[in-house]
């Protein structure tokens, strides 16, 4: 049975997939919103809100681990605690949007864009 097993797979392999997403979530930290395809935009959302949860507690062991899980990357990790974790402090969930776009013309697919409210 497939009960609580909803995963988005992208044609990918799970390493490949793992290296995507966390591709996007760079992406999103770095430029506060992205358009992609609402699939993608939807399978990012819970790893986004779960960093700024862990970034809301400035300690060596919170960068390290939201460092890990961004592929070490500084710049990103920095702006998670320095801009996006003092913006929500007082905020317990909801910290990102997604608002559809319309469908792209050449294959259909419905896009969307995620940010941070």
């Amino acid at each position: 049975m497939k009960h609580h097993k909803a995963i988005r797979k992208f044609g990918r392999e799970k390493n490949e997939r793992k290296a995507f997403v966390k591709g996007l979530l760079v992406n999103l930290i770095r430029h506060g919103k992205i358009e992609t395809t609402l699939a993608r935009a939807k399978e990012i959302r819970p790893h986004v809100e779960k960093l700024v949860t862990l970034a809301k507690t400035d300690a060596v062991s919170r960068r390290r681990l939201v460092a890990s899980r961004i592929m070490n990357q500084d710049v990103e990790t920095s702006k998670l605690f320095k801009e996006y974790a003092v913006k929500y402090k007082d905020v317990t969930g909801g910290y990102t949007r997604i608002l559809k776009l319309p469908t792209r013309i050449s294959d259909g697919a419905q896009r969307a864009v995620i940010e941070f409210i």
